[in-house]
């Protein structure tokens, strides 16, 4: 059957029918086997264009992907040819990413080899093997900040080509290892007193969490590194490698650099312009900059057609902000499963329904964090936008009795 699959469109459209089965309800197993059948290998760019159609077709939502994509994954395991792939250069963003793989990789093993000795395990040494198998956990926290480059840096600009469909089934996995990795630790740092205990714990969410963050290392070694390497331009890949820093790295720290040849990223540069008269005073820029850094919230704009204008950049703010979201639709700024909440405070506030929503977030890596949404409109009323502040409220709500002496802040 192989000689008849031989160009693009026919290994596509085999491919969009198994995908299909899938959702209707056929096994894997049996996929898989009739893939092996009839197709050889298929190229990583035929994959993401299948997906994407698919979406745009409405013949699967993009919901209904991230809900098949492990079965996805299963299928296509070692059938992605990669061949024609890009070379990486040493300090590319994609080198980086690689090699945090390579480190990720470590871990997991090392954790597998860990987790294959359980049945062995007695209850005296039992306190010793936690301790292990939570120092590697520790160690693969560190992917959130790979997860949230990926998200904040390379996915806007694959949306700016059009692609959507990658990024929003792969933020969705994101999210999902990230639940299962936090629930991991917690419970790797609870009160374990019997192997049997331990065992449901590897069981309920270990093994699952170690599945996830593997399974997306194939996702993207075999699809979304090719892919964007082939998308993106060298100057919006510099603009990524610059930012990069401001998020940090995943259990590596790269000793490469990299500037692409003859690209030039001009620094950011601010209109020299006299003072910006308001009803209430004025200010010049550099005024004005050095007060948004010092404020002590967090402040993002979101203007009437829904794309980020502005956000403040102190250095102690809640949630990560970088240039690359300037200019993106705010739904696209958020993980799938909170998108539907975003939708709908637009909508009540570009209806004149609502005005404010207020959200409090009572144990965010230790803080209290307030944050308060609100519709901004003109003296006629006419809707410009969103206001978002943040606020870290920890140390407010210990406040106790008056301070009226002058006592100056500890730093």
């Amino acid at each position: 059957m192989s000689e008849f699959i031989n160009n693009s469109v026919q290994r596509k459209d085999k491919l969009r029918s198994l995908l299909l089965k899938l959702h209707a309800g056929s096994s894997v197993s049996a996929l898989r086997d009739e893939l092996i059948e009839a197709l050889t290998d298929i190229p990583y760019n035929e994959v993401v264009e299948v997906e994407q159609e698919m979406i745009n077709g409405n013949l699967l939502t993009e919901e209904e992907i991230l809900e098949f994509c492990d079965l996805h994954t299963d299928i296509l395991d070692g059938k992605i040819d990669v061949s024609g792939a890009k070379g990486i250069p040493a300090g590319h963003p994609v080198d980086t990413f690689k090699k945090e793989n390579v480190a990720l990789k470590k871990e997991i093993q090392k954790a597998h080899n860990l987790i294959g000795t359980v049945d062995v395990l007695n209850n005296d040494r039992l306190a010793g093997f936690v301790l292990q198998l939570r120092t590697i956990f520790n160690a693969l926290s560190d992917v959130d900040k790979h997860y949230k480059r990926k998200e904040y840096l390379l996915f806007p600009y694959l949306e700016k080509h059009l692609i959507t469909g990658p990024p929003t089934v792969m933020w969705g996995k994101h999210d999902e290892t990230r639940v299962f990795l936090n629930d991991s630790i917690k419970e790797l740092e609870s009160s374990i007193i019997s192997v049997e205990q331990l065992k449901t714990i590897i069981d309920k969410n270990v093994n699952r969490t170690l599945e996830l963050i593997d399974g997306m290392i194939m996702k993207e070694e075999e699809i979304l590194f090719p892919m964007a390497m082939d998308t993106l331009t060298e100057d919006e890949w510099y603009k990524i490698y610059t930012e990069t820093l401001e998020f940090g790295f995943c259990l590596i720290d790269p000793e490469d650099e990299w500037k692409p040849t003859g690209v030039v990223v001009e620094k950011q540069q601010y209109v020299d312009a006299g003072a910006i008269q308001l009803s209430s005073g004025s200010f010049d820029i550099k005024q004005l900059e050095a007060l948004f850094l010092h404020l002590p919230i967090d402040i993002t704009f979101v203007d009437a057609n829904d794309k980020v204008a502005f956000f403040s950049h102190s250095p102690n703010r809640v949630f990560e902000r970088n240039r690359s979201i300037i200019g993106r639709d705010v739904r696209m700024c958020h993980p799938p499963g909170s998108v539907n909440i975003v939708e709908q405070i637009i909508s009540d506030f570009k209806s004149g329904k609502e005005n404010k929503a207020v959200f409090w977030m009572s144990n965010f890596i230790g803080r209290f964090i307030y944050i308060e949404y609100s519709a901004v409109r003109d003296k006629d009323n006419n809707y410009l936008g969103v206001v978002e502040v943040t606020q870290d409220i920890t140390a407010m709500r210990k406040l106790e009795g008056d301070q009226r002496l002058l006592s100056y802040a500890t730093k």
